[in-house]
């Protein structure tokens, strides 16, 4: 038996139950989803914290913001990565944790190294088809660039655990990618949309929650340009970065849960559509003989050629 079909995000789902689950899954692990997560959120926060952008805001120069992005270039990639290594971290300990009783968060924090790798190729594959999928969008107008958004999104949320599952094999792990996101499509689809628009708003009640203790600073950018590079300034204050960091940590842990979700809804839809159409057993089988009368033995007291 599949060692996975105990997980507690194991089964068929539909809306409600996937985020029922989700909830579940959320509550009963928030302290160690939570601690991770703050800690991932305080560096991005820290490191972001360095990078000025209000110099790109008042230049006009093409080719002197061109070269104010590359001395950025840095900064902004050691912040994706860190982003990438968290995210495959919390995604090994939502998908071991609640089958492993010994997996920890430390064994997850080195176990996850081994997907880190063949994670960053596929994302840049992936980024490259993302790309080409949402220029094509915008040929079909902004509906077309929001639904190729979505359908990119779709894709990523299952990278991490077909690959923590079946393995790092980056070709296996690209096919079994879009099989399970093309199998059952518009379902996928449809659950993608509205988790992103959940998130998107509980994101939105919360940084407005944050903002609060600096609102006049930022009211203040309303009426004056000027004050513009002094409301930027307030994102590296200290407090704006703690309190962020602990904000950002309550909405960080629902995408890995949500992608375990999305891809052990589409194994078990897959393993139970095997059962529905398993062959009989042999034994159970009408064969060609049966539709016969069996003839009678030569001593058989019903035969009629008995003498």
């Amino acid at each position: 038996m599949d060692q996975f079909s105990s997980h507690p995000l194991y089964r068929v789902h539909n809306i409600d139950t996937a985020m029922n689950s989700l909830w579940e899954f959320y509550r009963r692990n928030f302290l160690m989803l939570f601690a991770v997560s703050v800690v991932m959120s305080f560096a991005v926060q820290y490191v972001s914290s360095f990078i000025n952008l209000n110099d790109l805001q008042s230049e006009t120069d093409f080719t002197v913001i061109l070269d104010k992005i590359k001395d950025l270039f840095v900064p902004l990639m050691i912040i994706s990565l860190v982003n990438l290594l968290f995210s495959t971290i919390i995604q090994h300990y939502i998908i071991y944790k609640p089958i492993d009783s010994q997996n920890t968060i430390f064994s997850s924090i080195i176990k996850s190294l081994r997907y880190y790798i063949p994670y960053i190729i596929i994302l840049i594959l992936l980024s490259i088809f993302g790309g080409i999928a949402i220029v094509l969008g915008l040929v079909a107008l902004v509906v077309g660039a929001l639904l190729a958004i979505i359908y990119v999104m779709t894709l990523y949320l299952f990278i991490l655990p077909v690959m923590m599952v079946e393995g790092t094999d980056i070709g296996h792990v690209i096919r079994r990618v879009f099989s399970l996101a093309h199998r059952n499509f518009w379902m996928n689809f449809g659950w993608v949309a509205t988790f992103i628009v959940i998130v998107l708003v509980i994101s939105l009640v919360l940084s407005g929650i944050i903002l609060l203790p600096f609102a006049g600073s930022f009211l203040k950018t309303i009426f004056g340009s000027e004050n513009a590079s002094a409301a930027a300034d307030l994102t590296k204050s200290p407090l704006y970065i703690i309190l962020s960091s602990l904000v950002n940590a309550l909405t960080i842990p629902l995408m890995p849960i949500f992608a375990a979700i999305l891809y052990f809804n589409g194994k078990a839809r897959e393993e139970y559509r095997e059962q529905d159409y398993q062959p009989d057993k042999q034994e159970e089988r009408v064969r060609v003989e049966d539709l016969y009368a069996k003839p009678y033995s030569d001593d058989h007291p019903d035969n009629p050629d008995r003498k």
